[in-house]
Order: structure tokens, then sequence, then C-alpha cells
């Protein structure tokens, strides 16, 4: 068996909010949206580099408050990058974990977690 690429699927509830959290703070671009009609809640693809992450306002697709580890490089100088925006909602920071990597975890504006994870190796 072969198993692919996962593309979690994180709730939001603002259009405007997950657009200035994920697009203007986080750097991500958006790949593509889709509504069914006007005035129907909001589907979309952000990206940044090989991270891709779902993000949507209909009920049934997620619950808030989920977690997503996401592999990175150099999270030292993207959490300066971050500082740099001076984000009212989010002062990241760095740690060093027992288990020897370095994580930034951000929250999102509607309770999920985003933890970027620089393993030992680089």
């Amino acid at each position: 068996m072969h198993l692919g690429k996962v593309t979690p699927i994180l709730r939001i509830f603002d259009e405007a909010k997950a657009l200035e959290f994920y697009v203007d703070f986080l750097g991500f671009k958006v790949d593509w949206q889709h509504r069914f009609e006007a005035n129907f809640p909001l589907y979309l693809q952000v990206s940044l580099g090989e991270c891709v992450l779902h993000l949507s306002e209909h009920h049934g697709d997620a619950s808030p408050g989920a977690a997503v580890r996401i592999q990175a490089q150099r999270v030292d100088a993207y959490q300066q990058q971050l500082l740099g925006k001076d984000y009212r909602y989010a002062k990241p920071g760095v740690e060093e974990t027992p288990w020897g990597s370095r994580e930034m975890s951000i929250r999102d504006p509607f309770g999920n977690r985003l933890v970027f994870v620089e393993d030992s190796e680089g």
C-alpha cells in the first residue's frame, strides 16, 4: 500500500480574519476558493512552500481547535520575520524540545494550532 500527502482541513469562521492571519501574517498564498453561491460558506486552499492547508467555513468539515504539525526549516528566521510584522494577535516564540526539535506554535483566530517543527537534522 502507498499513502500520499495529507491535506488538513481547518475550520474558520470569518473570511477576513482568515486571510489576515494566513496570507498577510504567515505569508501563505490563496491557491483557489469556492462558494456554492453568494452568501454561502467559503472553502479555500492556501499554501506556503510544500505546505497545503484547506480552510473551511462549512459546519461539518472540521472542528475548531485542531492541531497541525508542519515540517519546517529555519524556524528561527521565520519567527523573526513574523515578529517583524507586529501582528497584534500573535507574538510566537521558538521552543527547544526534549526530543531534539525546535518548534514554533501559533494559534489562528479560530483556535487551531499550527506547530512549525524543525528537526535537529536541519
